[in-house]
């Protein structure tokens, strides 16, 4: 099978894309046909080594999938030959990623996808969707009336966290550029501020008078400062990007408002919390209440192309997707 895949850690100029073995499915594995395959920035951390995990070589890039089944193993029931299928949880912990014309699937790791969902915009939403579910259901445990601030709204997981916010009856105050502000409305915001006013807490205090419940910055920047003192009593803090932030933390102010920080990265996710998070995407997919914003789709053999955009930020509002059956063409829609 052709596949995108390097041989260790290193830059996005590495990723080579040739002939690997078709994987062989152990008992409770499925090996799957791949149809598309998500470019994560993620991707990027685990790939260049920033973000450590134990990494077979030669080791095939990527962590989202859509694809149909081939076959399962002895021990696998619930899927069969034909099924279309996703995974959001590849190429970590020394499980082999995505980015290849096959793939083995823990059966734990493995969904179905809705009839009718087209695979390539359903790849490109599970990883940002996945996440924004698990920050503000699994570890903000996010009430209905409550307010959300989402800090960097205009980005993918930005979106997906005011959509699902939205839906779950909170109030969602975001932030973000200005040609993103519509974008962060139309998916649910009921105020949108410019991140970079210099008086961003005073408005943000305007919008939240009683302050904020829940507080996600997918930016990175963590100022803990300006970010306890926007909370309301019992607030809690989701960290989920700035793996080399360093801010300062106010500890005075964080616990005489009894509130919380927790951190968050969706790789180290317990498989039935995966679950969790993956019955309530397929209830939006179902539905088509879950779409991408802008989607470019390149071939496989684009894979270090794609990892390059995503690491310089040409990527911004769109959704990368590899598609194996694409050779050569690159597509935009």
């Amino acid at each position: 099978m052709m596949a995108a895949y390097v041989t260790g850690p290193g830059p996005a100029e590495e990723i080579r894309y040739g002939l690997l073995p078709v994987p062989t499915p152990g008992p409770t594995d499925v090996l799957v046909k791949v149809l598309a395959v998500a470019v994560n920035p993620v991707d990027t951390f685990v790939r260049s080594g920033t973000y450590r995990t134990p990494m077979p070589a030669p080791f095939i890039v990527g962590r989202d999938l859509v694809g149909v089944v081939v076959a399962g193993g002895s021990g696998v029931s619930g899927f069969a030959p034909g099924d279309r299928v996703w995974c959001n949880s590849l190429g970590h912990a020394g499980r082999q990623g995505a980015a290849a014309e096959y793939a083995v699937v823990a059966a734990d790791r493995l969904y179905p996808l809705p009839a009718g969902v087209d695979p390539v915009d359903a790849v490109a939403v599970l990883h940002p969707a996945a996440t924004a579910y698990l920050a503000l259901f699994r570890h903000a445990r996010l009430q209905p009336g409550e307010t959300v601030y989402v800090a960097g709204g205009g980005g993918n997981v930005g979106t997906a966290l005011i959509e699902l916010a939205a839906r779950a009856g909170a109030r969602v105050v975001a932030s973000a550029r200005d040609d993103d502000h519509e974008r962060c409305r139309a998916r649910g915001a009921a105020a949108v501020v410019d991140y970079r006013a210099a008086d961003l807490t005073e408005r943000l205090r305007l919008h939240a008078p009683h302050g904020v419940d829940v507080h996600i910055d997918t930016s990175g920047h963590n100022d803990l400062t300006a970010a306890v003192g926007l909370l309301a009593p019992r607030g809690r803090i989701v960290l989920i990007a700035g793996r080399d932030a360093t801010p300062p933390l106010p500890v005075g102010d964080l616990y005489t408002r009894d509130a919380s920080i927790v951190g968050f990265a969706i790789s180290n996710t317990s498989t039935g919390d995966l679950a969790a998070a993956a019955a309530r995407i397929n209830q939006l997919l179902a539905t088509g209440a879950l779409t991408p914003t802008t989607v470019q789709t390149l071939p496989l053999s684009a894979a270090a192309k794609a990892h390059r955009l995503v690491e310089d930020g040409a990527a911004h509002g769109q959704r990368l997707v590899l598609c194996p059956a694409e050779e050569p063409a690159v597509t935009s829609r």
